[in-house]
């Protein structure tokens, strides 16, 4: 098939346009801005646009398909001559649904831990031996492409994203997948941007339970309230599974989860991290995965790139990047770190980046987040707000906000300044997370150091 990708430059754009000029499609696509690691990967694949932008002439009669992405909108010229010459235009997620319908798709759901659990997932059939399809958000250590795509694996493996799926289409992803097999980690309202309210947010999730196979699975996480009676208060045509968080122990080089037949420690920390494991077994055990070969393959999982990952350390000090940015992700964080590092300094810096996130109505959903450390940094860039045309942020909005004391700075270099003094002030050990679905203004976060 002759494709091309408007948005190319996405995280999960980019590695589709990958995964298909593997299978030796041809490949074109454009985009007004492509960031690394996107732009090296296309480059070394020979995908890469000539040209950064968008130019209605690369649209033309003898394309089988375009494949929309969010980052485009409605009147984008490509789209615009894709429709005038009646080409066939799909979202990414319908794309995907076209090519796993004969397939069985097991779709991870979620406000929360979605990358996480599929990575987990992913790495234990892969330890395992077992093939599978999949699409996961973040890269993984050992994998050369997160989309990975054949003709004749039984399971296809999809994080679930409940944002839109096009400019032209409306409907969140996670709608138009029709999972056999389904799991959701909880419901913490974001996206204030599509979803107004909290309400209209939780309904998303009430449809995705509508969409399951008959006859099919859902693993849920039963402490989550909404989540439960959204589950519970009506029969459904699949199986429930629900899960709670293991006991588990911290020792002084891993944690410990308790299961019922063993003991197993673990590489990655934190409650929410514990629970993601016992979700991801119980999506293992649904692919025909035993349980004791589901723990011997844990044990070896680092996380995903940007979930607590490591990113400098010293006899003293560690750094952690991180991709938490919605409030119920920016908590469980703060507290994993907080759990893992008794003995240190914990301290958290957090970008707000999301529309939700620099939105005033949203703001005190923060409230209470960034309790559990020691110290707490809040970094916004004014261009980011301005270009999302929100109302102006002040210092004082985000004291209000976040209901503590927090350090608030809106120049990076001046950020990461008044970090390192703090840290050299008080001569103790440290623990630092860097939380960002953005990139603090273009400083470079993995160069530095304390």
């Amino acid at each position: 098939m002759n494709i091309h990708l408007i948005a190319i430059g996405g995280s999960a754009m980019h590695n589709l346009a990958l995964a298909l000029h593997h299978q030796g499609h041809t490949v074109s696509g454009s985009d007004d801005e492509i960031f690394e690691p996107s732009r090296s990967r296309l480059s070394k694949a020979g995908l890469l646009p000539t040209e950064i932008g968008w130019d209605a002439q690369r649209i033309h009669e003898g394309l089988d398909m375009v494949v929309l992405g969010m980052h485009a909108r409605e009147d984008n010229p490509e789209l615009i001559a894709a429709r005038q010459k009646n080409l066939k235009i799909v979202s990414y997620p319908e794309f995907i649904y076209e090519i796993s319908k004969n397939k069985t798709r097991v779709v991870i759901g979620g406000s929360h831990g979605k990358t996480s659990i599929t990575s987990m997932v992913l790495h234990v059939c892969h330890y395992t031996g077992l093939e599978i399809d999949y699409l996961v958000g973040a890269q993984l250590e050992g994998f050369e492409r997160m989309v990975h795509i054949t003709k004749e694996n039984e399971f296809i493996l999809i994080e679930g994203d409940e944002y839109l799926s096009s400019p032209i289409d409306r409907r969140p992803k996670f709608h138009l997948y029709r999972p056999n097999i389904a799991l959701l980690s909880g419901i913490a309202w974001d996206h204030i941007n599509v979803f107004p309210s909290f309400e209209n947010y939780l309904e998303q999730f009430e449809l995705f339970l509508e969409t399951i196979e008959p006859g099919g699975a859902l693993v849920y996480f039963s402490p989550d309230e909404n989540l439960r009676s959204i589950v519970e208060e009506k029969n459904h045509f699949f199986k429930k599974f629900p899960y709670e968080t293991p006991d588990w122990q911290l020792t002084d080089d891993h944690v410990v989860i308790d299961f019922p037949e063993f003991q197993v420690p673990v590489k990655v920390f934190g409650a929410h991290n514990v629970a993601n494991i016992e979700g991801a077994r119980l999506i293992c055990n649904q692919l025909g995965i035993q349980n004791e070969d589901f723990y011997e393959a844990i044990t070896s999982f680092e996380g995903a790139q940007k979930r607590l990952e490591v990113i400098y350390e010293n006899e003293d000090n560690i750094v952690f990047l991180d991709f938490a940015h919605a409030p119920s992700k920016v908590k469980a964080t703060a507290e994993a770190l907080k759990s893992r590092y008794t003995h240190k300094k914990v301290y958290a810096v957090l970008e707000l980046h999301t529309f939700s996130s620099l939105n005033p109505d949203f703001l005190p959903q923060y409230a209470g987040t960034l309790d559990a450390v020691d110290c707490a940094w809040v970094f916004y860039n004014p261009e980011a707000v301005a270009h999302k045309k929100l109302p102006p942020l002040s210092a004082s909005d985000v004291q209000e906000a976040f209901k503590r004391d927090v350090r608030v700075f809106t120049k990076s270099e001046l950020l990461f300044a008044d970090i390192q003094h703090t840290v050299e002030e008080s001569q103790e050990p440290t623990a630092l997370v860097l939380m960002s679905s953005g990139n603090f203004a273009n400083y470079p976060v993995r160069e530095f150091e304390l």
